[in-house]
């Protein structure tokens, strides 16, 4: 008799397979089941397997590929003259290194004496015109979908969402220095005061 396969098929004296009798759990007995010849059930197949989908599953799981062999190459290459001569260069790097930083940290100092200019305040400045751009366009936008509904269109939510905000749009750009229009404030009350003068 033969060892039994996963799905229980042994090989008797004979040379024929057979599934051997089992007890249930009542007590009974099962019959010896006899199995065709050639046939192969689903748990003795042999799966297939794809080296390169399980080297994938496999990834990160271990050390890294080749990293052995490495290791015991470093060996030969410190005794090679060029191995020596490079770690002279790094030594020589470091040193240099080191020494232009003491001469950095007077030259930052130097420099932190001298006035620079200050680009924040350019930045802010730039930073202003966009947001002002930005609100008057909602405004705008916000202002023409008002027009829209007065005009017996329907809006979407979101619109109507636009059309609530214009109040909080008008103090936003009142904020920032200018009017309902988006032009500055002192622009507008010079150009009323000289149209008052004509």
């Amino acid at each position: 008799m033969s060892q039994p396969t996963n799905s229980g098929i042994i090989t008797d004296k004979n040379g024929e397979r057979v599934i051997p009798e089992s007890k249930r759990a009542d007590g009974s007995t099962r019959k010896a089941i006899k199995v065709r010849p050639g046939y192969r059930p689903p748990e003795d197949v042999e799966v297939y397997k794809n080296r390169t989908a399980e080297g994938f599953r496999q990834r990160g799981k271990g050390p890294v590929p080749g990293a052995e062999g490495l290791k015991e190459d470093k060996s030969d290459q410190q005794s090679s003259a060029a191995a020596n001569k490079n770690a002279k260069r790094r030594e020589a790097r470091k040193k240099a290194k080191a020494a232009g930083e003491t001469e950095g940290e007077d030259q930052k100092t130097a420099a932190a004496a001298a006035p620079a200019p200050k680009p924040e305040e350019v930045d802010s400045e730039a930073e202003r015109e966009k947001k002002a751009r930005n609100l008057k366009k909602k405004l705008r936008q916000a202002k023409e979908l008002k027009d829209k509904k007065d005009g017996g269109e329907s809006l979407l939510p979101e619109q109507i969402a636009k059309v609530i905000k214009i109040n909080e749009l008008i103090r936003e750009l009142d904020a920032l220095g200018l009017d309902s229009e988006g032009e500055p404030k002192t622009a507008k009350a010079s150009s009323e005061a000289k149209e008052d003068s004509t």
